[in-house]
Protein backbone atom coordinates (compact mmCIF):
# COMPACT_ATOMS: atom_id res chain seq x y z
CA UNK A 1 0.00 0.00 0.00
CA UNK A 2 1.11 3.32 -0.93
CA UNK A 3 0.67 6.78 0.61
CA UNK A 4 -2.76 8.77 0.47
CA UNK A 5 -3.12 10.83 -2.69
CA UNK A 6 -4.96 14.19 -1.47
CA UNK A 7 -6.76 16.61 -4.39
CA UNK A 8 -9.09 19.41 -4.24
CA UNK A 9 -12.13 16.87 -4.99
CA UNK A 10 -11.63 13.65 -2.93
CA UNK A 11 -8.66 11.76 -0.34
CA UNK A 12 -8.00 8.79 -2.94
CA UNK A 13 -5.86 5.76 -1.55
CA UNK A 14 -3.37 3.95 -4.01
CA UNK A 15 -3.63 -0.50 -3.16
CA UNK A 16 -2.03 -2.66 -4.71
CA UNK A 17 -3.72 -5.92 -4.92
CA UNK A 18 -2.95 -9.65 -5.52
CA UNK A 19 -5.84 -11.49 -6.84
CA UNK A 20 -5.91 -15.77 -6.54
CA UNK A 21 -5.71 -15.34 -10.39
CA UNK A 22 -2.09 -14.17 -9.51
CA UNK A 23 -2.78 -10.95 -11.44
CA UNK A 24 -1.76 -7.40 -9.81
CA UNK A 25 -4.12 -4.84 -9.84
CA UNK A 26 -3.92 -1.23 -8.75
CA UNK A 27 -6.40 0.12 -7.20
CA UNK A 28 -7.68 3.85 -6.22
CA UNK A 29 -10.16 4.57 -3.45
CA UNK A 30 -11.60 8.02 -3.75
CA UNK A 31 -14.05 9.02 -0.71
CA UNK A 32 -16.28 11.67 -0.65
CA UNK A 33 -15.60 15.01 1.40
CA UNK A 34 -16.68 14.52 4.72
CA UNK A 35 -16.09 11.29 4.56
CA UNK A 36 -13.25 11.57 7.25
CA UNK A 37 -15.47 13.17 9.81
CA UNK A 38 -18.98 11.25 9.37
CA UNK A 39 -20.08 8.02 10.82
CA UNK A 40 -22.25 7.16 7.79
CA UNK A 41 -21.94 4.06 5.14
CA UNK A 42 -21.61 4.54 2.01
CA UNK A 43 -21.91 2.24 -0.87
CA UNK A 44 -18.99 1.75 -3.37
CA UNK A 45 -19.11 2.58 -7.29
CA UNK A 46 -16.56 0.14 -8.80
CA UNK A 47 -15.11 2.23 -12.08
CA UNK A 48 -12.80 -0.31 -14.65
CA UNK A 49 -10.22 1.27 -16.30
CA UNK A 50 -8.73 2.85 -13.39
CA UNK A 51 -5.40 4.32 -14.92
CA UNK A 52 -7.46 6.12 -17.54
CA UNK A 53 -10.55 6.95 -15.89
CA UNK A 54 -9.80 8.04 -12.81
CA UNK A 55 -8.29 10.85 -13.68
CA UNK A 56 -11.75 12.01 -15.19
CA UNK A 57 -14.19 9.91 -13.02
CA UNK A 58 -13.13 10.40 -9.98
CA UNK A 59 -13.22 14.53 -9.09
CA UNK A 60 -17.58 13.81 -9.85
CA UNK A 61 -17.42 12.70 -6.26
CA UNK A 62 -18.28 16.01 -5.48
CA UNK A 63 -21.45 15.56 -7.03
CA UNK A 64 -23.70 15.31 -4.19
CA UNK A 65 -23.18 18.71 -2.98
CA UNK A 66 -24.26 20.18 -6.30
CA UNK A 67 -27.70 21.75 -5.47
CA UNK A 68 -28.97 20.88 -8.71
CA UNK A 69 -28.94 17.39 -8.72
CA UNK A 70 -29.92 14.68 -6.61
CA UNK A 71 -26.86 12.39 -6.41
CA UNK A 72 -26.29 10.32 -3.37
CA UNK A 73 -22.90 10.25 -1.72
CA UNK A 74 -20.41 7.30 -2.87
CA UNK A 75 -16.89 5.87 -2.46
CA UNK A 76 -15.42 5.20 -5.60
CA UNK A 77 -13.03 2.42 -6.27
CA UNK A 78 -11.23 2.57 -9.80
CA UNK A 79 -9.66 -0.36 -10.89
CA UNK A 80 -6.46 -0.87 -12.98
CA UNK A 81 -2.70 -2.19 -13.40
CA UNK A 82 -0.14 -2.15 -11.32
CA UNK A 83 3.45 -1.73 -11.49
CA UNK A 84 5.50 -2.17 -15.04
CA UNK A 85 1.70 -3.80 -15.64
CA UNK A 86 0.45 0.12 -15.46
CA UNK A 87 1.80 1.23 -19.20
CA UNK A 88 0.15 -1.74 -20.68
CA UNK A 89 -3.41 -1.36 -19.53
CA UNK A 90 -4.69 -0.78 -23.03
CA UNK A 91 -4.05 -4.19 -23.75
CA UNK A 92 -4.31 -6.07 -20.59
CA UNK A 93 -8.17 -4.50 -20.39
CA UNK A 94 -9.21 -7.05 -23.16
CA UNK A 95 -7.79 -9.88 -21.12
CA UNK A 96 -10.27 -8.80 -18.05
CA UNK A 97 -13.00 -7.01 -20.06
CA UNK A 98 -13.93 -9.09 -22.76
CA UNK A 99 -16.55 -12.11 -22.08
CA UNK A 100 -14.93 -15.42 -22.71
CA UNK A 101 -15.18 -17.17 -26.05
CA UNK A 102 -16.09 -13.43 -27.69
CA UNK A 103 -15.18 -13.54 -31.06
CA UNK A 104 -12.94 -11.20 -32.50
CA UNK A 105 -14.67 -8.79 -35.15
CA UNK A 106 -13.30 -8.53 -38.86
CA UNK A 107 -13.54 -4.68 -38.00
CA UNK A 108 -11.64 -4.60 -34.94
CA UNK A 109 -8.44 -6.37 -37.17
CA UNK A 110 -9.56 -3.62 -39.68
CA UNK A 111 -9.27 -0.90 -37.27
CA UNK A 112 -5.71 -2.18 -35.46
CA UNK A 113 -4.79 -2.51 -38.95
CA UNK A 114 -4.87 0.48 -40.32
CA UNK A 115 -3.65 2.13 -36.82
CA UNK A 116 -0.56 0.27 -37.45
CA UNK A 117 -0.45 1.09 -40.93
CA UNK A 118 -0.90 5.17 -39.71
CA UNK A 119 2.29 4.44 -37.84
CA UNK A 120 -0.13 4.70 -34.33
CA UNK A 121 0.90 1.01 -33.34
CA UNK A 122 3.64 -0.81 -34.42
CA UNK A 123 3.12 -4.61 -35.72
CA UNK A 124 4.33 -6.03 -32.29
CA UNK A 125 1.87 -4.47 -30.25
CA UNK A 126 -0.93 -5.33 -32.77
CA UNK A 127 -0.39 -9.38 -32.13
CA UNK A 128 -0.26 -8.93 -28.18
CA UNK A 129 -2.94 -6.77 -28.29
CA UNK A 130 -5.02 -9.37 -30.52
CA UNK A 131 -3.25 -12.26 -28.26
CA UNK A 132 -5.10 -11.10 -24.97
CA UNK A 133 -8.30 -10.80 -26.94
CA UNK A 134 -7.62 -14.49 -27.89
CA UNK A 135 -7.98 -15.68 -24.31
CA UNK A 136 -10.30 -13.46 -22.81
CA UNK A 137 -11.29 -13.62 -19.00
CA UNK A 138 -14.17 -11.31 -17.87
CA UNK A 139 -16.01 -14.12 -15.47
CA UNK A 140 -12.50 -14.26 -13.55
CA UNK A 141 -12.13 -10.47 -13.16
CA UNK A 142 -15.49 -9.82 -12.26
CA UNK A 143 -15.10 -12.68 -9.88
CA UNK A 144 -12.15 -11.06 -8.52
CA UNK A 145 -14.41 -8.01 -7.66
CA UNK A 146 -16.89 -9.76 -6.06
CA UNK A 147 -15.68 -12.47 -4.21
CA UNK A 148 -12.11 -10.35 -3.58
CA UNK A 149 -12.14 -7.01 -3.46
CA UNK A 150 -15.68 -6.37 -2.62
CA UNK A 151 -15.03 -7.97 1.17
CA UNK A 152 -11.10 -6.79 1.70
CA UNK A 153 -13.14 -3.03 1.11
CA UNK A 154 -15.56 -4.08 3.18
CA UNK A 155 -13.48 -4.67 5.99
CA UNK A 156 -11.25 -1.28 5.71
CA UNK A 157 -14.06 0.88 5.03
CA UNK A 158 -17.46 2.08 6.12
CA UNK A 159 -19.45 0.33 3.36
CA UNK A 160 -23.33 0.49 3.27
CA UNK A 161 -25.10 -2.84 2.95
CA UNK A 162 -26.74 -2.54 -0.79
CA UNK A 163 -26.57 0.47 -3.31
CA UNK A 164 -23.41 -0.86 -5.13
CA UNK A 165 -23.12 0.39 -8.66
CA UNK A 166 -20.37 -0.92 -11.50
CA UNK A 167 -19.67 1.30 -13.95
CA UNK A 168 -17.34 0.69 -17.45
CA UNK A 169 -16.73 2.03 -20.91
CA UNK A 170 -15.52 0.81 -24.28
CA UNK A 171 -14.38 -2.96 -23.52
CA UNK A 172 -15.69 -1.70 -20.15
CA UNK A 173 -19.32 -0.93 -20.76
CA UNK A 174 -18.91 -4.64 -22.55
CA UNK A 175 -18.19 -5.62 -18.98
CA UNK A 176 -20.65 -3.71 -17.15
CA UNK A 177 -23.59 -5.44 -19.92
CA UNK A 178 -21.30 -8.87 -19.48
CA UNK A 179 -21.93 -8.25 -15.20
CA UNK A 180 -25.32 -7.11 -15.59
CA UNK A 181 -26.92 -9.89 -17.71
CA UNK A 182 -25.04 -12.28 -14.95
CA UNK A 183 -27.23 -10.15 -12.66
CA UNK A 184 -23.33 -10.01 -10.49
CA UNK A 185 -23.73 -9.33 -6.82
CA UNK A 186 -23.66 -7.26 -4.64
CA UNK A 187 -24.27 -4.74 -7.71
CA UNK A 188 -27.80 -2.66 -7.58
CA UNK A 189 -26.96 -0.61 -10.63
CA UNK A 190 -24.63 -1.22 -14.27
CA UNK A 191 -23.44 2.50 -16.20
CA UNK A 192 -22.15 0.88 -19.78
CA UNK A 193 -20.76 3.58 -21.84
CA UNK A 194 -20.33 2.73 -25.50
CA UNK A 195 -20.38 -0.77 -25.00
CA UNK A 196 -17.79 -2.82 -27.16
CA UNK A 197 -20.11 -4.92 -28.81
CA UNK A 198 -17.85 -5.19 -31.74
CA UNK A 199 -20.12 -8.16 -33.51
CA UNK A 200 -22.78 -9.49 -33.67
CA UNK A 201 -21.69 -12.68 -32.74
CA UNK A 202 -20.84 -11.01 -28.87
CA UNK A 203 -21.28 -13.36 -25.78
CA UNK A 204 -23.77 -11.12 -24.50
CA UNK A 205 -26.37 -11.86 -27.05
CA UNK A 206 -26.26 -15.71 -25.81
CA UNK A 207 -26.90 -14.37 -22.74
CA UNK A 208 -29.66 -11.70 -23.52
CA UNK A 209 -31.23 -15.19 -24.92
CA UNK A 210 -31.70 -16.36 -21.17
CA UNK A 211 -33.06 -12.96 -19.28
CA UNK A 212 -35.82 -13.75 -17.73
CA UNK A 213 -38.85 -12.13 -18.97
CA UNK A 214 -39.73 -9.20 -15.92
CA UNK A 215 -42.26 -10.47 -12.79
CA UNK A 216 -44.36 -8.67 -10.56
CA UNK A 217 -42.04 -8.15 -7.50
CA UNK A 218 -38.73 -9.29 -8.60
CA UNK A 219 -36.47 -6.79 -7.82
CA UNK A 220 -33.53 -6.46 -10.52
CA UNK A 221 -30.62 -4.39 -10.65
CA UNK A 222 -30.59 -1.11 -13.40
CA UNK A 223 -29.01 -0.94 -16.51
CA UNK A 224 -27.88 2.60 -18.22
CA UNK A 225 -26.40 2.85 -21.59
CA UNK A 226 -24.85 5.85 -23.74
CA UNK A 227 -23.62 5.76 -26.76
CA UNK A 228 -22.40 9.06 -28.25
CA UNK A 229 -23.70 11.27 -31.30
CA UNK A 230 -20.02 10.96 -33.09
CA UNK A 231 -20.24 6.90 -33.14
CA UNK A 232 -23.74 6.55 -34.56
CA UNK A 233 -23.06 8.66 -37.73
CA UNK A 234 -19.32 9.18 -37.62
CA UNK A 235 -16.67 8.05 -40.22
CA UNK A 236 -15.38 5.22 -38.14
CA UNK A 237 -16.69 1.88 -39.55
CA UNK A 238 -16.08 -0.02 -35.61
CA UNK A 239 -17.65 2.71 -33.92
CA UNK A 240 -20.56 2.54 -36.01
CA UNK A 241 -20.99 -1.21 -35.67
CA UNK A 242 -20.61 -1.48 -32.13
CA UNK A 243 -23.70 1.09 -31.93
CA UNK A 244 -25.89 -0.84 -34.21
CA UNK A 245 -25.24 -3.89 -31.69
CA UNK A 246 -25.40 -2.36 -28.67
CA UNK A 247 -29.08 -0.71 -30.26
CA UNK A 248 -30.47 -4.47 -30.90
CA UNK A 249 -29.18 -5.49 -28.06
CA UNK A 250 -31.52 -3.04 -26.21
CA UNK A 251 -34.07 -3.88 -28.67
CA UNK A 252 -34.29 -7.54 -27.19
CA UNK A 253 -34.76 -6.19 -23.53
CA UNK A 254 -37.13 -4.08 -24.36
CA UNK A 255 -38.96 -7.28 -26.05
CA UNK A 256 -38.44 -9.26 -23.01
CA UNK A 257 -40.23 -6.55 -21.24
CA UNK A 258 -37.43 -4.81 -19.35
CA UNK A 259 -37.76 -1.59 -20.44
CA UNK A 260 -38.24 -0.22 -16.60
CA UNK A 261 -34.84 -2.20 -15.61
CA UNK A 262 -32.59 -0.33 -19.01
CA UNK A 263 -31.91 3.06 -19.38
CA UNK A 264 -29.96 4.54 -21.94
CA UNK A 265 -29.19 8.30 -22.94
CA UNK A 266 -27.55 9.65 -26.28
CA UNK A 267 -24.40 11.96 -25.37
CA UNK A 268 -23.05 15.05 -27.89
CA UNK A 269 -19.13 13.33 -27.61
CA UNK A 270 -16.99 11.25 -29.62
CA UNK A 271 -15.57 8.09 -28.62
CA UNK A 272 -12.78 9.42 -26.71
CA UNK A 273 -14.63 12.40 -24.76
CA UNK A 274 -17.28 10.74 -23.54
CA UNK A 275 -15.76 8.76 -20.96
CA UNK A 276 -16.90 11.91 -17.98
CA UNK A 277 -20.36 12.78 -19.51
CA UNK A 278 -21.12 8.99 -19.35
CA UNK A 279 -20.19 8.25 -16.17
CA UNK A 280 -22.10 11.76 -15.12
CA UNK A 281 -25.41 10.31 -16.65
CA UNK A 282 -24.64 6.58 -14.98
CA UNK A 283 -24.88 8.81 -11.57
CA UNK A 284 -27.78 11.06 -12.86
CA UNK A 285 -29.65 8.33 -13.33
CA UNK A 286 -28.60 5.35 -11.30
CA UNK A 287 -26.96 6.88 -8.15
CA UNK A 288 -30.28 8.94 -6.62
CA UNK A 289 -30.94 10.49 -3.30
Amino acid sequence: MSGMLHGCFADTEYLEVTAQSGHRYGVWVSTPPGYADSADSLPLIYVMDGNWAVGLTAPLIVTPADPYLRIAPYIQVSVGYAGEEAADWARLRNRDLVPPGEPVSDEVVATLAAARDAGAMTQEYLDAYLLELADTHADVFLGFLTDELHPRLQARLRVSESGHGLFGYSYGGLFALYAWLREAAPFASFGAGSPGVTGAGSQVFNLVGSVPARSEGRTAAQLHVTLNEAELVGAIPLYREASRNVLALLEQLHDKGRSQDVSSKLLQETHLTGLQASFLSYLKKCHTG
